[in-house]
């Protein structure tokens, strides 16, 4: 068994919550340019614009009103992915602040 003193215990922890942080960030950041817009939504929302226009020229008005909510629940979708990105960083950067607050709080002397 390998004897840790109090202070290499909180440089595990400090290093350990530093570490979490820092993947956090970098998963927030992959969410926010992958989710964000993707090619999927636009090519989505591209044909779901033609298809409201089809239905306007055509007097569909069920067609239309479809097209609406779908546009709207991509709206909503995209929001949402990237407000988990920003939450994920957020949360990063709060963990790297705390891992190095930690760093701070060890005494040094011998």
């Amino acid at each position: 068994m390998i004897p840790l003193s109090f202070t290499d215990v909180q440089i595990l922890i400090s290093a350990a919550v530093f570490v979490l942080g820092f993947i956090l960030v970098l998963i927030g950041a992959l969410v926010l340019i992958s989710r964000g817009y993707s090619r999927e939504i636009r090519t989505l929302t591209a044909h779901t614009a033609r298809l409201g226009q089809k239905g306007l020229a055509q007097e569909v008005t069920g067609l239309v009103n479809s097209a609406t909510e779908l546009v709207a629940s991509i709206n909503q979708l995209v929001r949402t992915a990237s407000g988990i990105g920003i939450f994920l960083i957020t949360l990063g950067i709060a963990l790297m602040s705390a891992g190095y607050w930690i760093i701070q709080q060890i005494n040094w002397a011998i």
